[in-house]
């Protein structure tokens, strides 16, 4: 492929390109690919300029590439360029080795876009998991909480002793506390007056109105013969 080859597959590259593309000079560009990153959508995507320029016997050998970071890129927490630069352009090796002697650098582009979102969500799964296994962990502990000791005949036998210790504790309890209910109640019980005591208050046999009615001299005499 020849200068003018090397011409029509630029001209390719702007139609499909045309924001993307910028000349350096007349046998080097920078094509800018925007990542696609799951779950970002509202959020400025990470970027990445691929620098390329043409040997004189390009297609015949590789094209001379780089990857630089934008001007003023916002940083992103899963991606850097500075630290990818060397790992992103090694996985370019195969797309490059599959299309020598042919246009090639569509499909470099493609390959470049496809890995580094690959190589974002690897990193975003890894810190996704480790989130899900701290939470797991952490309910894991929680249940410990609501599971009891395993049951065998010997925790059985203990738990039942302690229990029916408990339930004898709590009807002496129970007991104790009505005995003292009924002795306080006894307690406050007016005495039964004895037979002379009622004869004496003039209970017994007469009401009130009777006793009212009754002259002393009697009164007096009934206490002289119940003495």
């Amino acid at each position: 492929m020849g200068r003018e080859d090397q011409i029509e597959e630029r001209e390719v590259l702007e139609s499909i390109f045309p924001d993307e593309i910028t000349d350096i000079s007349e046998t080097e560009f920078r094509v800018s690919v925007a990542l696609d990153i799951p779950g970002e959508e509202d959020q400025d995507p990470p970027t990445i300029l691929l620098q390329v320029r043409y040997p004189e016997d390009y297609p015949e050998k590789p094209p001379h590439l780089d990857i630089l970071a934008p001007p003023n890129a916002t940083p992103h927490e899963h991606f850097n360029i500075a630290e990818d630069r060397d790992q992103l352009l090694a996985s370019l090796d195969d797309t490059i080795q599959e299309n020598l002697g042919m246009a090639m650098v569509f499909a470099i582009v493609s390959t470049l876009k496809d890995n580094a979102e690959q190589l974002v969500q690897e990193r975003k799964d890894i810190i996704t998991k480790a989130h899900e296994e701290a939470a797991l962990a952490a309910e894991a502990e929680e249940n410990k909480k609501f599971h009891g000791t395993a049951v065998t005949p010997e925790t059985f036998l203990k738990w039942r002793e302690g229990f029916l210790q408990e339930m004898e504790e709590k009807r002496q309890q129970e007991e104790e506390e009505r005995l003292a209910e009924l002795k306080k109640a006894k307690t406050k019980e007016p005495a039964r007056m004895t037979g002379r005591q009622l004869w004496e208050r003039g209970l017994a046999g007469k009401g009130e109105e009777e006793e009212d009615d009754m002259p002393v001299e009697g009164i007096e005499k009934l206490k002289v013969e119940a003495a």
